[in-house]
């Protein structure tokens, strides 16, 4: 069995999620389909869940009836059959009196995640409704009785992995099984979300406990590309990558993948593919555990980025300072992107500026301290063994005329980042892929 995942925007109308239908059911194959809400909706119900923090009822009813109305006028587009019609219609109606159910007083985080798993059960609602009227064995299995996390809100693969298949054992034959993606329960069994990556940690835990055939991500975007086309000319989508290229390209910008939604897939050796609605017969781009020795895959870049400096005569052959400081960003709650060190300073870039002005306070206690706004990772991704030579001095040259803040390099098989300044990233990332992809010097 194969698990495929959808995004809001391949259901954001009637007539997407009849074209993903028709493209899940093409071949006539088993399939675990996951599915987002349709786009716009949860942004919609955060708007709801604001208007309840606020303690504005009115303003709460408002978005939900607008949300009803378009709910409702989607209906008769997506199915033909009036019988059909008119349970859809009850479903929904259903749904949004719950919403306008929630009052004004006391509202919390709990009800908030309550709010927003309705997108994710109506979307899938939907489609299972249509996928029926067509003749199509489908079963609906609901997320919240097999997803869930434990005490460190990390999915609880054994729990999930006894209820799904439980679920699919109680409903055999059927061609087409359709989840929510992002919604769970937590370990006190309320509605929660799975934060990290959505409906693909959806996708990416269950093809990892059901041992997949293969896990596909489908969005509207061909897969990943070795550079970001509306940047730089010429580029081409990646055809193949290794997990951890994979993971590296997610973090550094290229955006159709969380970083961490895939490693149960690469825990339990899944393959994971990448393909395009808009294009379905585009092979996309496949991700798993090989390896292609000597290979450059891809380039991407990471704006917003802050470099912190930190000198000081103390470190020169003292033990404990790299701590002193690293605590610092521990107690501010803020990742390290890039870190560089020298007898006398180390150097810092952080994406997440929000307590940037307690952190320089508290490092001033260490040493001098400078501070470089924007600035720019630029990564290159592939197989970077250190015992491969001239990789580096390709990568170098390339960047000859761009001036560099840090370099870093060692941390991993499969990167070499450069932090350079905003201004300088379109003429970076075009200089790179010129000379590392189209054989240019």
């Amino acid at each position: 069995m194969k698990v495929l995942k959808f995004g809001g925007t391949s259901v954001g109308t009637p007539q997407r999620m009849k074209d993903v239908c028709r493209l899940i059911t093409a071949d006539g194959k088993q399939k675990l389909v996951v599915l987002s809400a349709m786009s716009g909706t949860t942004n919609s119900l955060v708007e709801i869940s604001q208007y309840l923090y606020n303690g504005n009822k009115d303003g709460a009813d408002d978005v939900i009836n607008r949300l009803r109305t378009k709910y409702f006028a989607h209906v008769p587009e997506l199915l033909s059959v009036e019988e059909n019609r008119k349970s859809l219609y009850e479903f929904l109606d259903a749904a949004f009196r719950y919403l306008l159910s929630f009052p004004k007083e006391g509202f919390s985080e709990k009800e908030e995640k309550i709010i927003l798993a309705e997108g994710e059960l109506i979307s899938t609602f939907m489609v299972t409704s249509y996928l029926k009227e067509q003749g199509i064995r489908t079963a609906l299995l609901p997320a919240l009785d097999f997803m869930k996390t434990n005490a460190d809100s990390e999915p609880d693969m054994n729990y999930i992995g006894k209820e799904v298949a439980a679920l699919l054992d109680s409903q055999p034959g059927m061609q087409i099984y359709i989840t929510q993606g992002f919604i769970c329960r937590n370990a006190d069994g309320g509605i929660d979300n799975l934060q990290r990556g959505g409906s693909d940690y959806t996708a990416s835990i269950l093809g990892a406990v059901l041992k997949a055939e293969e896990i596909q991500i489908w969005t509207d975007i061909d897969g990943m590309h070795n550079n970001d086309p509306r940047v730089v000319d010429r580029t081409q989508p990646v055809r193949h990558l290794h997990f951890e290229e994979a993971a590296e390209l997610a973090y550094f910008g290229a955006k159709i993948l969380h970083p961490t939604c895939i490693q149960p897939a690469k825990a339990a050796n899944i393959p994971v593919r990448l393909l395009n609605t808009m294009e379905p017969t585009a092979p996309g781009t496949l991700i798993d555990n090989r390896s292609e020795p000597g290979r450059i895959a891809a380039v991407a870049a990471k704006e917003n980025i802050t470099a912190i400096k930190i000198k000081s005569s103390r470190m020169l052959l003292a033990h404990g300072f790299l701590k002193k400081v690293f605590e610092v960003f521990e107690t501010w709650h803020t990742s390290i992107d890039m870190v560089c060190t020298s007898e006398v300073g180390v150097s810092m870039s952080i994406d997440n500026v929000r307590n940037l002005d307690n952190i320089v306070n508290e490092l001033k206690k260490y040493g001098t301290v400078t501070v470089d706004k924007g600035m720019c990772i630029v990564c290159v991704v592939g197989d970077m063994v250190w015992e491969n030579l001239g990789f580096e001095s390709r990568a170098l040259d390339a960047l000859a005329d761009i001036p560099v803040r840090m370099i870093s390099y060692g941390g991993s098989n499969y990167n070499i980042s450069f932090l350079i300044r905003e201004s300088d990233k379109k003429a970076a990332l075009q200089r790179l892929s010129d000379v590392l992809f189209n054989g240019k010097e």
